[in-house]
């Protein structure tokens, strides 16, 4: 089952709220709804939201102003403002404060949807990319070396190629060893959507390292139900 995508959506309109919400729901959204700023960042904390969605004109504590705050707890989430302003200062006041992207009232869900899966699709694609430029020349997996830029994995004195998804979804999965990936990143990073069809390839790429690793019973790729994977290296 394709994870959902979690949506943290602060709207004081009730009619409107309740319109996005079921619609965003009725399309395998998990959306959590505030109705004021005073409290959507403790919502946002504990909800761990993929993308915010947030009203600018918002009882106690404005849109902006959240989205500054958000900033600080996550320099990367992407965030969308929806307002009825049209001004070119209110547009580079909402960018300056972190926004991503802008939408003006009235809106059609269609183009809020779009919205929001291309500015997680940029956000997948930009880290990685940042991550790739970065990254080491070899990773040290117990037994095992793996050189990301040669698409090699070697196991003592025998070196295994990788294609290039392969080496993808182990970069991935490698990228810091302490925290788990999201099934939801690895499927928009590597293949750009989360349809069924890119699931069950996920399935069968992360079977297809787990084999390549099975010389080593120290190193294992374990699924986090509902979250996504994580590599675990066991000392004897």
């Amino acid at each position: 089952m394709v994870e959902k995508i979690k949506v943290l959506y602060v709207e004081d309109e009730p009619f409107l709220a309740r319109v996005v919400k079921e619609s965003l729901e009725s399309r395998n959204f998990d959306v959590s709804h505030v109705s004021d700023g005073g409290h959507a960042l403790d919502v946002f904390e504990s909800f761990r939201p993929d993308i915010c969605v947030l009203d600018v004109m918002l009882p106690k504590k404005d849109g902006f102003t959240l989205a500054k705050e958000i900033r600080l707890q996550n320099l990367n989430i992407p965030i969308i403002f929806l307002t009825a302003k049209t001004q070119t200062q209110d547009l580079l006041q909402g960018f300056d404060s972190g926004g991503n992207d802008y939408l003006k009232k009235p809106f059609s869900m269609e183009e809020l949807i779009i919205r929001i899966h291309n500015l997680l699709k940029l956000t997948t694609q930009n880290a990685f990319r940042k991550n790739s430029e970065t990254n080491k020349e070899k990773v040290c997996l117990g037994k095992y070396t793996f050189y990301p830029k040669r698409y090699e994995l070697h196991f003592e004195s025998a070196a295994r190629k990788l294609s290039h998804r392969e080496t993808l979804l182990l970069s991935l999965l490698t990228r810091d060893l302490e925290y788990p990936v999201l099934r939801q990143e690895i499927l928009q990073t590597i293949w750009g959507d989360d349809s069924f069809y890119n699931s069950r390839n996920l399935d069968v790429y992360i079977s297809k390292l787990r084999d390549y690793l099975s010389r080593d019973p120290e190193i294992q790729i374990t699924t986090l139900k509902g979250v996504g994977y994580k590599v675990n290296m066991h000392k004897g």
